[in-house]
């Protein structure tokens, strides 16, 4: 075997090898493709081949059997062809922006047309004076006439409205009639090749536009389940902030509290100072396991036990607080109960934050609606409030206070209030609907006891940016 047959077996080697890789590389971008992304590239190679299909078909057939076997029909009818395959052949370039202007994502360029146009019109000159020449039969005219619109018509009707296209079509029709008219075509050939441009465009509006509609109706499926996913990350988000808001925004205003009075006991040599850092470390611990359950998102408020913290938290702080429910408000349902319970964590860390309360009344009352609809209201008041108040951040300033209080409240259909009722007293009010009748058989609470792991040695007077401690024998009477 010579020199020359072994390089032609090494080259041949060598293209089986191109070829294979790139099968390989054809198949990794197939298989990187979404399912949508793959039916958009199989419609738009159906769109592009269909053109060639029909030349192939239509295009081809009548040289063989209507032509006359003349040089000057032949000649014309092998231009008529290189102009099909031409408007074919470009229809690659304006297809693609075509198709995504009807679906919204770009702009088709505007003299995109001009070009198919020129051979549109350089197609029907030719089949004219073909006509005229007498070189072609009418059934072969009416199959020229019927392919020579298809590469055009194919992405303009997806750059008009439909019923523009018909009109264009329309006049197309009307235009070329005239044309093979004063040719000399007359009778049952003159509307069939008139009709016949008529009925292409009509075809390619049935076969075309319903495609790139379901296609776009698809893609704005697959958006929406995007912007939904979206929009469902963002809701978790907010969530995750509200929650951590409301856990921590108390129980941080606590350790801060105890804090100071520890080191204010430790000062004066108090004992009692090591039980204060002990329920600081007891509140820190509970927090974190708070915030485990706000990331796993199984945080619910226990209104009763929110209750008893309120009040003995805001009693430690030196404030008087006092508790009136209704007796029917004991059977509230478990998801008003929470939403309430985060109400009364949030108004009481606003209690130990803003203006110089001394005395603070949380209500808990039940509204008749109907005889099956009722309504809970949760009404905290609270004295010392000397000018308009700032109850936390509100929706002016982004925050995640009484906004994300309104938003739990919201959900049940219930509604938040919050501002000054005058002479210095600010009232906040969360009304949440019940739509099952309550129990009345829990005696009306008066002030609830103060839970024991919250009670404190001596009493604090807390006032806007100070703590005093004082010692119990000498708290007057309140």
């Amino acid at each position: 075997m010579g020199p020359a047959a072994l390089n032609h077996g090494a080259d041949g080697e060598g293209d089986g090898e191109t070829v294979i890789r790139r099968t390989r590389e054809w198949r990794r971008r197939w298989q990187g493709r979404g399912r949508l992304q793959r039916i958009d590239l199989y419609q738009r190679a159906t769109l592009e081949t269909m053109p060639w299909f029909f030349l192939l078909t239509w295009g081809i057939a009548p040289l063989a059997t209507d032509l006359r076997h003349d040089p000057l029909p032949w000649t014309l009818g092998g231009l008529f062809t290189l102009v099909c395959a031409a408007q074919c052949a470009y229809l690659h370039r304006i297809l693609p922006p075509a198709h995504r202007s009807y679906l919204g994502r770009g702009a088709f360029p505007a003299r995109g047309l001009a070009v198919p146009v020129v051979l549109l019109a350089a197609g029907l000159g030719l089949l004219v004076v073909l006509a005229a020449a007498h070189g072609i039969d009418g059934d072969g005219l009416a199959m020229f006439a019927l392919d020579l619109p298809v590469a055009f018509v194919t992405p303009y009707v997806l750059l008009v409205p439909v019923r523009t296209f018909l009109l264009h079509c329309l006049a197309y029709a009307a235009v070329s009639a005239g044309l093979f008219a004063s040719a000399g075509v007359r009778g049952g050939t003159l509307a069939g090749v008139a009709g016949a441009g008529l009925l292409s465009g009509l075809l390619m509006l049935l076969a075309v536009r319903p495609s790139a509609w379901s296609l776009s109706v698809m893609w704005q499926a697959e958006e929406a389940r995007d912007l939904q996913a979206r929009l469902a990350v963002a809701e978790e988000r907010l969530r995750f902030g509200r929650d951590m808001h409301d856990v921590l925004g108390r129980n941080l205003a606590v350790i801060a509290l105890k804090s100071e009075l520890a080191v204010e006991l430790a000062r004066r040599g108090k004992p009692s100072a090591v039980d204060q850092m002990v329920e600081v470390q007891r509140i820190a611990r509970a927090s974190q396991q708070e915030v485990r359950e706000v990331v796993r998102g199984y945080r619910e408020a226990d209104l009763r036990a929110e209750l008893h913290g309120a009040q003995a938290v805001l009693r430690s702080a030196g404030i008087d607080c006092a508790i009136e429910e209704d007796r029917a408000a004991a059977g509230l349902p478990a998801a008003a109960g929470s939403a309430l319970g985060w109400v009364v964590r949030e108004a009481t860390t606003n209690v130990l934050r803003h203006g110089d309360p001394r005395r603070c009344v949380i209500r808990l009352a039940v509204i008749r609606l109907t005889a099956q609809k009722r309504s809970v209201r949760l009404t905290v008041e609270n004295d010392g409030v000397a000018a308009a108040p700032e109850p936390g951040p509100g929706p002016a300033s982004g925050g995640s206070g009484l906004p994300g209080l309104r938003e739990r409240l919201a959900a049940l259909g219930g509604s938040l209030e919050a501002g000054p009722a005058g002479d210095g007293v600010f009232r906040l009010t969360a009304t949440v609907p019940v739509d099952v009748p309550l129990k009345a058989d829990v005696p009306v609470a008066g002030d609830v006891p103060v839970a024991e792991d919250l009670s404190v040695a001596g009493d604090l007077s807390v006032s806007e940016g100070s703590l005093t401690v004082c010692e119990p024998e000498l708290v007057e009477d309140r």
